[in-house]
């Protein structure tokens, strides 16, 4: 049987098989790294990037070579986007100092951002990191319930802070769960996967209430990302949803992979459902990867926390940051990305199935607009071996994409929104010829 996988283990290059197949100034580079970061940073692929520049949906490694970026949903409107660019260095010649002022353009973005939520949703909190934004998600549901229970899917991957370490089994494949968190399997396989999602959460309120932390909240990535991608059929969580309120409990929504119109059905992953969350959380895809996040809910939570805690987020928020939001937002709605995203998504995800058609190594596609998993299978198992010598194929010619679920064994394909047709068939050929030589 396939054994869990620890996210970042996942096509992570392996030190100790170093060789001098590197190109010298690659091979200098993985010393400095080691020498000055020691096991905390994880560098990908059998042969790691020399990256020196970015355009759009390339990016471009020290000979010259450009590799076509379909992992990397950061840079959401695409690596070194004009627009942003222009408005990070105007702000930054301008000020850019702690959120204790007033300034124009933070309220600016603040409210741009907030029209963009259901009614209701309409107070904001700014943080630098997703990590950061689910750290007080998890705060705020805490405050407002009394309780300190919280359910998550089973590989699930929400952050790193301590707090969110604990809702992020992935981050830890078969170590102990912490004593307040509860897991459920991902919406992933046959039958009716909203109606099994919902029973397995009710059982697993019934065991938080009964263990006496209570039930708090059920957080979810609504792409269910690092469990494989999970996305139809549309609607599914909102058993879930109700299950979660007639418990009292709160819905937290993270947004920092699906959101800002990658599932092409709306702004937000959550909008696909039909549900409205009680807390959204977002993190630097918002910013194009200038360090923001954030945390949207309504009135009544934040105040229940707030009145017990002096909250703040001394760059949260900040004016450059608030900069960088603004244009990724003007660049989403000018350049029509959100129908982009499902235009470029739905062709790709049916040119995927025309892929899996010709090759027994693919079990399943699944997926919403610019955010689809490709499942690797041999003999009905997870295979992990497969995706892997498929990424490091696909690096060999010249494409960028990672690997998620508990098994290590989906592509997981998200890249920049801008990414066009043309780019979805430079992947499909190569998928197909990368499969088709092993």
């Amino acid at each position: 049987m396939s054994r869990s996988q620890q996210i970042l283990a996942l096509n992570a290059f392996d030190a100790s098989h170093r060789s001098n197949a590197l190109p010298a100034a690659t091979q200098s580079l993985v010393e400095r790294r080691i020498q000055a970061f020691g096991p905390t940073s994880v560098l990908f692929y059998e042969k790691p990037l020399h990256v020196v520049g970015g355009d759009g949906v390339w990016l471009i490694e020290a000979d010259g070579t450009r590799y076509l970026d379909v992992y990397n949903n950061v840079p959401s409107v695409g690596h070194c986007n004009t627009r942003v660019a222009a408005a990070v260095a105007h702000q930054v010649g301008v000020l850019n100092i702690h959120t204790r002022y007033l300034y124009d353009i933070v309220h600016d973005y603040a409210d741009r951002l907030l029209a963009t939520f259901p009614e209701g949703l309409d107070k904001v909190a700014f943080t630098c990191t997703g990590s950061e934004s689910n750290d007080l998600a998890l705060r705020i549901a805490t405050a407002f319930t009394g309780k300190r229970g919280f359910v998550v899917t089973d590989n699930a991957y929400h952050g790193n802070t301590s707090a969110v370490t604990d809702v992020s089994p992935s981050s830890r494949p078969g170590g102990a769960l912490a004593p307040h968190v509860r897991v459920v399997p991902a919406p992933i396989g046959e039958g009716d996967v909203g109606a099994r999602l919902a029973a397995d959460l009710k059982a697993a309120i019934d065991d938080l209430e009964a263990s006496g932390f209570g039930f708090a909240g059920f957080l979810v990535d609504t792409i269910f990302s690092s469990d494989g991608v999970a996305a139809d059929p549309a609607g599914f969580l909102a058993e879930a949803v109700d299950v979660t309120h007639a418990a009292g409990g709160l819905f937290i929504a993270d947004e920092v992979q699906p959101g800002f119109g990658r599932t092409g059905a709306g702004m937000w992953g959550f909008e696909r459902h039909g549900v409205t969350p009680d807390i959204v959380t977002m993190g630097k895809p918002m910013g194009n990867g200038i360090p923001i996040g954030g945390v949207v809910s309504r009135l009544e939570l934040m105040e229940a926390f707030a009145g017990g805690v002096g909250y703040f987020n001394t760059f949260g928020g900040n004016p450059v940051a608030s900069a960088a939001g603004l244009a990724v937002l003007n660049e989403i709605e000018e350049r029509g990305l959100i129908a982009n995203a499902a235009d470029v998504g739905g062709y790709m995800a049916e040119g995927l199935r025309g892929v899996m058609g010709r090759h027994e190594q693919i079990g399943a596609v699944r997926g919403a607009g610019l955010y689809i998993g490709v499942e690797f299978v041999k003999d009905g198992a997870p295979a992990q071996d497969i995706a892997t010598r498929v990424i490091n194929a696909l690096r060999d010619r010249h494409i960028l994409i990672g690997a998620a679920g508990r098994y290590g064994n989906v592509l997981k394909i998200r890249p920049p929104l801008i990414f066009e047709r043309a780019h979805a068939d430079i992947l499909l050929d190569a998928l197909d010829g990368a499969l088709a030589a092993m």
